[in-house]
């Protein structure tokens, strides 16, 4: 049996790795252990450990970061911190293999510390390029220290093993992400409503902002320019997902407490939806706007417009829903003009689904089950000079 160790840091990750680690759970061939870090264990965005262990998950280990605060000295240090928790709990649980998505600073710390106990990992969502962000750099140091790879497009595969990873450990697997569109049971209106706690009006909106980490001192300048541009909104609802830790985050997430505050009669604040109540309130919203990546993966499977706003997920492979504009007032309102536009809304249905078919989660367990571990030496694969595995 294997051990398989899974990482999650924050609620959105969680979401899109809850299919895979209850498979992982239910397998018998496949042995669960989980590990809990980052913004899960931060009372300010939710302390939504919780919600983890609300789903029926036992968690095997949390490993503290000592975040205290969004710039770029405390964040490098809570990187330090997690490093030597997660030194501690490999130590202790001694995985076979760990399951690894994407690309926060404490992904990249379960990865350094995964290294260089010689622990083999599994990694989600490599390949991508998000060029606002200095996520773009830890992913691909991630995908470095990865032996199997599962990508979300061909495209995203054939970069990996651009990157010098062998074909055979590169698989084209699907976004995770659509796998609970498909999988979950979503609320209806009125049990959203009753959820948010609010009516929703005739036109609603979901906005989620995060800052543009490769940049300094944007985040505030940028986040008014949206305000501004929602302020001309009549008739809407505006529901509001708070920022993630990232540098800059507590400037935006105070800010969306202070546009709250003023404007209760159309505007609500969450640190954390949760997956349920965020994936459902993409049934009923007229658009999704900001810079998640979630705008980019998953908005698309409920045929409503995304605003991309700014250069956060410049890079990504986009589905023909998705509207790009800068980080100003006057692009911002000629975006949502277009996203209410019946021409615009009228040709989404007729996209591709560029990101699989909802079936990820079962492709990769199928290749965890027969994974050979034994052998975990990572040639250079040179596309030039090709080498088989040893």
């Amino acid at each position: 049996m294997k051990r398989v160790a899974v990482v999650t840091g924050t609620r959105a990750e969680y979401g899109l790795l809850r299919p895979l680690i209850s498979a992982i759970r239910e397998d018998k061939s496949l042995d669960l252990k989980l590990l809990v870090t980052g913004m899960h264990l931060i009372p300010e965005f939710g302390n939504t450990y919780r919600e983890i262990e609300s789903d029926g998950f036992t968690i095997d280990a949390k490993i503290e970061d000592g975040w205290d605060g969004d710039s770029a000295k405390s964040i490098t240090k809570s990187v330090g911190r997690a490093l030597k928790g997660f030194a501690e709990v490999f130590d202790q649980l001694k995985p076979d293999l760990l399951v690894l998505l994407g690309d926060r600073t404490e992904i990249l710390a379960a990865a350094t510390a995964a290294t260089i106990a010689n622990i083999p990992i599994a990694h989600l969502h490599g390949g991508e390029t998000t060029e606002g962000a200095y996520d773009e750099f830890i992913r691909h140091a991630i995908t470095k220290m990865s032996h199997f790879h599962f990508a979300s497009t061909q495209l995203y595969k054939d970069r990996i093993i651009q990157m010098g990873e062998h074909p055979q450990r590169v698989f084209n697997v699907g976004a995770i992400g659509v796998d609970s569109i498909k999988r979950l049971k979503l609320m209806s209106k009125n049990q959203l409503e009753e959820s948010l706690g609010t009516k929703l009006k005739d036109k609603s909106a979901l906005i989620t902002f995060h800052p543009v980490t490769t940049e300094n001192l944007t985040a505030e300048r940028q986040f008014n320019q949206l305000l501004m541009a929602l302020d001309d909104l009549k008739g809407y609802t505006l529901i509001f997902t708070k920022a993630n830790s990232d540098k800059g985050g507590a400037i935006i997430n105070k800010m969306i407490e202070d546009y709250v505050d003023s404007n209760r009669s159309k505007a609500l604040g969450f640190a954390s939806l949760g997956q349920l109540r965020y994936l459902s309130s993409l049934q009923y919203v007229d658009f999704v706007i900001g810079n998640s990546s979630s705008g980019i993966l998953e908005v698309p499977y409920f045929e409503k417009p995304t605003i991309n706003i700014g250069d956060r997920q410049k890079g990504r492979i986009m589905s023909d829903s998705i509207i790009n504009c800068i980080p100003v007032y006057s692009d911002i309102k000629i975006a949502i003009k277009k996203a209410q536009s019946k021409e615009f809304l009228s040709s989404i249905p007729h996209q591709d689904k560029i990101y699989g078919n909802g079936d990820t989660t079962s492709k990769i367990i199928n290749i965890l089950r027969n994974l050979d571990l034994s052998k975990i030496q990572k040639p250079f694969y040179d596309l030039n000079h090709k080498h088989e595995v040893n």
